[in-house]
């Protein structure tokens, strides 16, 4: 059965959304290997378009889609697409959070226990023929205050998985209310700054968003804090995160995302390190993970069911 919808696949992803799309009715040309100026040009005979991050979807390309009903991303954040004007232009977004969550969950809390009992950096001097136990003495986790910012699927199923820990764990959404349960209470702005600990980010790339990790948010606290950050790199201005490391306003941070990411999220070390980055590396209390949070065997596969399941659902 045909549900005479053409759809156009950029990136490499799970077979399964192939499969279940396919087995649906849709046609998909599953083109990975497929550069910018060949979608642009083949995009107008197209009904839908699925994408990781190879490319950043514009007004231009936008423009130049005329059968497109819906772009759909595998994966959490939208901001490679503009989505106000796609909207406007009746193109559906869709992404699939709840297919990474638990990975993300992970990892985040993976991050802090690294930080806090100083794992990478002990491992690093064992392998190398130090035994250095005294200046790695740990941090517990237990009746410390974990202050959450965004409370979505990435913010939740780390609070989730924090309730083992006893620690009181708040969190802040301008965009969410009445969501304290057995994981989290829900707080203002102004609890977070002056109860937190360790701060952990998890909103996505907005406008609204763009550098709120400045010198005179990270100021705001009462106390020195830790960060985390599993979101998107420009969230966080990395000069203003390293003058407060160096002043000790910030203790440590644990890195999933770099301001420095260009959309392939790979050619970072490709260039000239900015000097903020070159600090980062050389901090023994940072962490930097290349942008896998969302990253498991298990995501993979649920990140391309939940958006087949999207995509099934708009279009039926």
């Amino acid at each position: 059965m045909s549900i005479n919808y053409n759809i156009l696949i950029i990136d490499s992803i799970h077979e399964k959304l192939v499969e279940e799309l396919t087995f649906t009715g849709f046609n998909c040309s599953y083109r990975p290997e497929i550069n910018k100026n060949e979608i642009l040009k083949i995009i107008p005979d197209y009904d839908g378009l699925i994408l990781r991050s190879k490319i950043t979807i514009d007004k231009i390309f936008i423009d130049n889609a005329k059968k497109l009903k819906f772009i759909g991303r595998v994966g959490s954040g939208l901001d490679n697409i503009d989505v106000k004007y796609a909207e406007k232009k009746g193109i559906k977004c869709l992404n699939s959070p709840e297919g990474n969550r638990d990975a993300v969950g992970e990892h985040t809390v993976s991050l802090l226990l690294s930080l806090f009992n100083k794992i990478c950096l002990s491992n690093c001097q064992v392998k190398s023929g130090q035994w250095k136990r005294e200046t790695n003495r740990g941090i517990e986790i237990k009746n410390k205050t974990i202050g959450i910012i965004g409370y979505g699927n990435m913010g939740s199923a780390f609070a989730q998985r924090l309730r083992g820990f006893e620690a009181n764990v708040i969190a802040y959404d301008k965009y969410k209310t009445n969501y304290s349960d057995q994981y989290v209470t829900e707080s203002t702005l102004n609890t977070i700054f002056e109860k937190t600990d360790i701060l952990s980010i998890h909103v996505p790339l907005t406008e609204e968003t763009y550098y709120m990790v400045n010198n005179e948010f990270i100021n705001s606290f009462k106390k020195d804090i830790y960060l985390i950050n599993t979101s998107r790199g420009k969230v966080v201005k990395t000069d203003d995160l390293v003058s407060n490391l160096k002043s000790g306003k910030i203790e440590g941070a644990a890195l999933d995302v770099l301001e420095y990411e260009d959309n392939s999220f790979e050619n970072l070390h490709s260039g000239k390190f900015p000097e903020a980055y070159k600090i980062l590396l050389e901090s023994n209390n940072v962490i930097i993970t290349p942008h896998i949070a969302g990253l498991t065997n298990e995501s993979k596969i649920k990140l391309s069911e939940v958006l087949a399941k999207k995509i099934i659902s708009l279009i039926k």
